[in-house]
């Protein structure tokens, strides 16, 4: 009974570890947003050079997503626990580097290397989970360490807004390095699970980071959806001929960095193309929330942001019910369900109206915040299981990935149609013109008209994006049904 009872701490204990990897890495992805302003004056970045300083974010989410495929495979053959250790020495250097930083380039360049060491945090740590517990409990470990990274990215905000009331910007990544060194010191007592002892294709990788760099730089373009952006689809198509190109090589290679047997496996596409619907949905969803409160809805600022919060922080909430509805109820359904319940939240705000209480409108980010979470452990588990155990790390990496590039579609998506809709449906509201002999009063009355005729142009479109977001979610139950129970895979 002791024996027993110390197995399971120990394997609590790799999950809360593990956990805490993926969380402290995640607050990075989000944690300047609140910081920007600051490091910009500091930097010497002036206010129309936004799109510049907008590297800052770009370069961590860039340097999260296109290492992920080698660092999952380096996870499944070089052993997990190590490069996990690795990725936490690489994400506090790359810390270090930015709180030593005095021009946006040396930013940039240092959040791409501390990119590279939070990213490798998240498969890596589903792979140790996973290994940690038994086959019946994985979708439970995995929605356990993906609910901690969304809980991360969620909090990354309020976590560098806190310092920022005591300290300067710099302390957000000085504090990394203590709590990447304590993670360090206790994951030399995590149990050392056998690796498969292959090799990494490093050619294949050098390919793939750079297809997967040029496509998320391509799809992030904001012209891509309007006309004809030539240097986004110039991107686009340069990636596609690497990914050819890798195509090629891989059916060559002994050791694959992108094995064949995964994309032959209808689960494991089916819930990666989910992935991609479900990513391009979310960012849909959080982007619209603060901006439709800080427009039409006349809010300050900080309400948008509540309002963005009591939708995201039930995602970890949904992912770790999700994972344990995983223990009794087949992957799919549990799947199908989250999806249904993420879009019927969706399509009620699309009915918000300027008057919408607060019950209703909590109520509707509860539902649609749930709904995201439950997905994520289904769509894990599915990818997870149509690989092989020396393969584990890999097949999550690719989960993340597309769950990136979708956020990076939508976000492009989102960029562009909405500029274009909103310039289209007011310039059909004439603009109000003083005229001789008209009273104050009444040419008051026509700006207050004008005014309010802008604010219904907005809310339709405002109401068009959660149709979207929903719409997508929808189109992702069609894959949803071709995915098969563990060894039913064709």
């Amino acid at each position: 009974m002791l024996l027993l009872r110390s197995r399971h701490l120990a394997t609590v204990g790799v999950i809360v570890l593990v956990s805490l990897g993926s969380f402290i890495t995640a607050l990075d992805q989000t944690v300047v947003v609140t910081a920007l302003p600051l490091m910009m004056v500091d930097l010497g970045v002036s206010v129309n050079q936004i799109d510049r300083a907008s590297w800052i974010i770009i370069s961590y989410l860039l340097g999260y997503t296109v290492v992920m495929p080698l660092v999952g495979r380096m996870s499944d053959v070089y052993g997990h626990v190590r490069v996990y250790q690795v990725a936490l020495i690489v994400f506090a250097i790359g810390s270090v580097l930015v709180a030593l930083s005095v021009t946006l380039g040396w930013v940039v360049s240092a959040r791409v290397i501390q990119a590279v060491g939070g990213g490798a945090t998240v498969p890596v740590g589903m792979a140790i989970a996973t290994l940690a517990l038994p086959a019946r409990f994985r979708g439970l470990s995995l929605s356990i360490v993906a609910g901690a990274a969304e809980a991360g990215s969620m909090l990354g905000p309020v976590y560098g807004a806190a310092i920022l009331e005591i300290s300067d910007w710099r302390w957000i990544f000085w504090l990394n390095v203590p709590q990447a060194l304590i993670l360090l010191l206790l994951s030399m007592f995590l149990p050392k699970f056998v690796s498969n002892h292959g090799r990494v294709d490093y050619l294949g990788a050098i390919l793939t980071v750079t297809a997967l760099t040029l496509l998320t730089l391509g799809l992030s373009q904001k012209g891509l959806f309007v006309g004809f952006d030539l240097i986004g689809f110039c991107l686009i198509l340069v990636a596609i001929i690497f990914i050819l190109i890798l195509v090629v090589h891989q059916r060559s290679s002994d050791h694959p960095l992108v094995p064949a047997f995964l994309f032959r496996s209808m689960t494991f596409v089916s819930a990666n193309t989910s992935q991609v619907l479900v990513g391009a949905s979310l960012i849909l969803a959080m982007v619209t929330i603060p901006l439709m409160a800080n427009t039409v809805m006349d809010q300050y600022p900080t309400t948008g942001a509540l309002w963005l919060l009591r939708m995201t922080i039930f995602i970890p909430i949904g992912a770790v019910v999700g994972g344990m509805l995983l223990i009794w109820i087949q992957t799919r359904w549990v799947m199908l369900g989250g999806l249904l319940i993420g879009s019927l939240g969706l399509f009620l705000m699309a009915t918000w109206n300027l008057e919408v209480t607060n019950i209703e409108l909590t109520t509707h980010l509860v539902i649609s915040g749930f709904g995201y979470g439950v997905v994520i452990s289904p769509i894990l588990t599915a990818a997870l299981s149509a690989a092989h155990n020396d393969y584990w790390a890999t097949a999550a990496s690719w989960v993340v990935v597309m769950r990136m590039l979708g956020m990076t579609l939508g976000l492009s998506a989102l960029s562009a149609w909405g500029v274009s809709s909103f310039e289209m449906a007011t310039s059909e509201i004439p603009f109000p013109m003083p005229e001789i002999g008209q009273s104050v009063r009444e040419f008051e009355r026509l700006l207050s008209d004008y005014s309010g005729q802008v604010k219904v142009a907005g809310l339709a479109i405002f109401h068009s994006f959660f149709k979207f977001a929903a719409i997508c979610l929808v189109i992702a139950l069609v894959p949803t049904l071709f995915i098969s129970k563990p060894n039913e895979d064709s």
